[in-house]
């Protein structure tokens, strides 16, 4: 709102517009008239009282510290938070690069990123597994829909859980099933690291939390997740043709 100031008849109209500008173009206006600051009155923001120029200001300059403290506190918050993540990531690669026999390559992987991460619910699928663990539970037939979807994924997918096949894979810490349990999802595909070759398996998770996976999180970590069980379930993949006939060549 820019008011006009009350001039004697025939002078010019001053407005508030123009004296604020009167003073952004002459700093040295107070400097000359000191004594103004002191007799300046305010209303004080959270009262009737009025305070000094002086006071108001110290008021606004408190009030910029305290917001900038809360600010440096949430990104000290963050900056802790993604060093415990870290340490996390690190301890589950470290347990995966520990495990010797490929074949407790899953479960190690799924008990140790539910202990970790607090994950409630856990599950994967691999095809394409070498003859010696076609037999095992994490190898068991999935849907050609299921192979689909794993290929059709640039990153992993999060959101409700609408009746996911992948979810009757889910389980709990204990190893018990879970079916119906999960109302977020987080589908994760498992790609091979040679450019062009499709998904050999999908790693899920789940949370009662509907909140937990959501289709505006960001997906990075999962994505670093995924690459990680990707290069550790690796070994248990049949080798292609072409691979095989190299490594006999080889011998």
């Amino acid at each position: 709102m820019n008011s006009h100031i009350p001039t004697p008849e025939g002078a010019p109209s001053i407005t508030e517009q123009d004296i604020a500008e009167f003073l952004l173009r002459t700093p040295s206006f107070f400097e000359r008239h000191a004594e103004l600051l002191a007799t300046v009155q305010l209303t004080h923001p959270l009262g009737q009282r009025a305070v000094s120029l002086q006071e108001r200001q110290a008021e606004m300059l408190r009030d910029k510290i305290k917001g900038l403290e809360f600010k440096i506190i949430e990104m000290i918050r963050n900056g802790q938070e993604n060093v415990a993540i870290a340490d996390r990531l690190h301890r589950w690669t470290k347990r995966l690069m520990q495990t010797s026999r490929a074949a407790d390559l899953p479960e190690v992987l799924l008990h140790e990123l539910r202990h970790h991460f607090m994950i409630p619910l856990a599950g994967l699928r691999l095809w394409d597994v070498a003859p010696a663990f076609a037999d095992a539970e994490f190898a068991q037939a999935v849907s050609a829909d299921v192979k689909s979807f794993a290929n059709s994924l640039s990153q992993p997918y999060c959101g409700v859980n609408s009746g996911f096949e992948a979810a009757r894979w889910l389980s709990g810490q204990e190893g018990a099933p879970a079916t119906g349990a999960a109302a977020s999802i987080a589908l994760i595909p498992l790609m091979p690291a040679e450019e062009g070759r499709k998904s050999f398996g999908l790693l899920v998770l789940g949370s009662p939390d509907p909140t937990r996976y959501t289709a505006e999180m960001g997906t990075e970590f999962l994505q670093r997740v995924g690459d990680i069980a990707s290069a550790a379930l690796g070994r248990l993949l049949a080798l292609p043709a072409s691979t095989a006939a190299d490594e006999g060549r080889g011998g």
